[in-house]
């Protein structure tokens, strides 16, 4: 299979100057496996849907893995053809931005259990012919990142400059510190946590309830029947007001009336209730039932807390731990608890709380804070320049 190894910078955008990276392209990379997953079962043939942006230099040392939240997908950054939304993280990675193409290679893939092109629920089993559904085997986040080191060596690189992600991303970079240190130069967990709380958990659940509480969940074989649209609506509603903040909610819709007045009925007179429906019923349009139940599971399973992120001996990565103010989704005592840790051993590692007003939603929209933290960090790393005051202790805890 050809590999995207190379994205070309178009021109500056004569409007605003700056420098898109354009169309790209969503490519796949199949191994036979089997995988062993954490569970016990394997699952193989597995399939990656990934993208790259920039190149790759000769000495493969500039290669930075980027990691995606719930919902999310390989397509990061960029525009497919016809499309007028780019990637989630479009205003991070690209020329001249924090993962400044120019300089890095970027990859991001879609995880295992995933519905945007990787092997997941909604895929074909090939023992039966027909899509896995609830059979789809029960994966957990170093099953991710396990596939995931399987695209990285079909790269051939050895060891990453830097692995970053926000939110389940940033778990995902933490389990690739957990699981191969000596491939990770640097780490950048954004808005995560070593594990999950009652409360996130308890807020996982009632989202897969409300999923299979819709009659055309039909335990999980739905492909052929249609899909639970009704129940991932409201899964997605319940989401949505999670990843955002009493603030920015007021900010956002206070208490206005869509059509400007009361219309003493169940519909959506108010903004807030306008908005959470629109989103639910986008949602559907794009994600799987069976992804989101298993991928919410697979994140209430994760726990690299009580030393299980640096097991005992030790290592020369990196860190830049961020949280923001106003998130009370995955709220900053949680990042703090990453930092300490890894002081507990020794470990570089940077930590900044973030003011913003946008609650768990910031690390996708709040950027002039991230931007100064990770292009300095990066080009750091990349230097092989360590803090300035040797010993790591950069933080603002």
């Amino acid at each position: 299979m050809k590999a995207l190894w190379k994205t070309e910078s178009p021109e500056p955008d004569p409007a605003t100057g700056s420098r898109s990276l354009g169309i790209v392209e969503t490519r796949e990379y199949t191994f036979a496996g089997p995988l062993k997953l954490e569970s016990g079962e394997s699952l193989g043939p597995v399939t990656l849907a990934y993208e790259t942006y920039g190149t790759l230099n000769a000495g493969k040392s500039n290669a930075i893995l980027v990691l995606h939240a719930l919902s999310g997908d390989a397509h990061a950054a960029g525009f497919h053809p016809g499309e007028e939304i780019p990637g989630w993280w479009d205003a991070m990675i690209g020329p001249g931005k924090p993962f400044d193409t120019d300089r890095y290679f970027v990859i991001c893939s879609n995880v295992i259990g995933g519905c945007k092109g990787s092997t997941g629920p909604s895929s074909v089993n090939p023992r039966t012919g027909r899509p896995y559904g609830a059979d789809f085997p029960f994966i957990t986040i170093a099953d991710m990142v396990q596939a995931q080191r399987h695209l990285i060596d079909f790269f051939g690189i050895d060891r990453l400059l830097c692995v970053a992600g926000g939110s389940m991303g940033g778990m995902q970079a933490l389990q690739w510190v957990a699981s191969y240190p000596e491939r990770v130069r640097s780490a950048i967990p954004i808005a995560t946590a070593l594990k999950h709380s009652p409360q996130q958990i308890a807020f996982n659940e009632v989202i897969r309830q409300s999923i299979m509480a819709d009659p055309a969940w039909r335990d999980g074989d739905y492909y052929a029947t249609g899909r639970p649209e009704k129940g991932l609506a409201v899964a997605r509603m319940i989401g949505h007001i999670t990843f955002m903040s009493e603030k920015s909610m007021e900010e956002k819709f206070s208490r206005r009336l869509k059509n400007g007045r009361l219309g003493f009925d169940f519909g959506a007179d108010f903004e807030v209730e306008g908005y959470l429906r629109y989103r639910g019923a986008n949602f559907v349009k794009r994600f799987d039932a069976n992804s989101y139940l298993f991928i919410t599971k697979a994140m209430d399973y994760f726990d690299l807390s009580g030393g299980r992120l640096i097991r005992g001996k030790e290592i020369d990565t990196r860190f830049l731990v961020l949280s923001f103010q106003s998130d009370w989704l995955y709220p900053s005592h949680q990042s703090q608890e990453i930092v300490r840790q890894l002081k507990r051993k020794r470990v570089d590692a940077t930590y900044c709380e973030l003011k913003s007003t946008w609650g768990h939603d910031a690390f996708l929209v709040e950027l002039e804070g991230q931007t100064t933290l990770i292009q300095h960090f990066l080009e750091r790393t990349y230097s092989g320049k360590r803090n300035g005051n040797g010993n790591g202790n950069g933080n603002h805890m």
